[in-house]
């Protein structure tokens, strides 16, 4: 994990990988839970014996919108940003889904920095995402994620 105190250690990653999270694997508890708190139970994502013989997946997936919830979670397994008076996720940029995520796939969170400025004191991050699925050759989504920092 990487332990950032102020904007000069992180402006030293940009263009630089910053790591991979760890396997994080998606049940069918957390998607009914992210359906139930969504209001969205579209029947790809919460009935297991119709997408079993209507889904072209043959299982249930996740929800795009949970695999994107996730980021924040892994994220903080790659960085440990320090000395913050607040931090604001400030946007979501280049956003592409590229493959479903099945019920009980393990995902991961790979990231690099991909610009950072100082805003006068506020650190704006672009953070390159991508999230990979176990076994599989294509990632579930890739974009940038936008991160307000407010250092101490």
């Amino acid at each position: 994990m990487i332990t950032i105190n102020n904007y000069q250690e992180f402006e030293s990653y940009l263009g630089k990988e910053m790591g991979i999270s760890d396997w994080h694997k998606i049940n069918q508890s957390q998607i009914n839970l992210f359906a139930d708190a969504t209001l969205d139970h579209q029947w790809i994502h919460t009935d297991a014996d119709r997408a079993a013989t209507e889904s072209p997946f043959q299982k249930t997936i996740a929800h795009g919108y949970l695999t994107l919830s996730l980021i924040p979670f892994l994220w903080k397994q790659i960085v440990n940003i320090q000395n913050l008076k607040m931090e604001i996720n400030y946007g979501i940029e280049k956003l592409r889904f590229a493959q479903a995520v099945t019920v009980d796939s393990e995902v991961r969170l790979k990231v690099k920095l991909a610009s950072i400025a100082n805003l006068r004191g506020v650190t704006k991050a672009n953070i390159g995402i991508e999230l990979e699925i176990k076994d599989q050759n294509k990632s579930a989504f890739n974009g940038e994620v936008v991160f307000l920092y407010h250092f101490i």
